[in-house]
């Protein structure tokens, strides 16, 4: 099963673990077979927020909600359970530093055409 493990930081600790860090537990990741895609994200100030309301867009600077965590990359990883992938987000260097949301992938139900 597949699931996304989101790493949120706040400001403070956005640079807490380099990249070299992070990109070896992705390649422990990725040698064990579970690892699907990590990516870091750039800092929220370069965020846009698009919505779409009676067919008009609308565009916003920065994220969508305003908090003291922020997403800042992401880990999609396949793993037999949520124990393991608990498990796997456990290991993720930034979780030292802020936290790490784990939630199960879900496959988009289409209507027989």
């Amino acid at each position: 099963m597949k699931y996304l493990c989101l790493v949120y930081l706040d400001a403070a600790h956005w640079n807490a673990c380099s990249d070299h860090v992070c990109a070896e537990y992705a390649q422990q990741v990725a040698e064990s077979r579970r690892l699907m895609a990590a990516v870091p994200l750039h800092g929220t100030h370069t965020a846009t927020t698009v919505r779409v309301r009676n067919g008009e867009v609308l565009l916003f600077d920065g994220p969508f909600a305003e908090t003291r965590e922020m997403l800042a990359g992401f880990y999609l990883v396949d793993a037999k359970d949520l124990n393991e992938a608990i498990q796997l987000a456990a290991g993720i260097p930034p979780a030292q530093h802020g936290s790490v949301e784990v939630r199960p992938v879900r496959e988009l139900q289409l209507a027989p055409g």
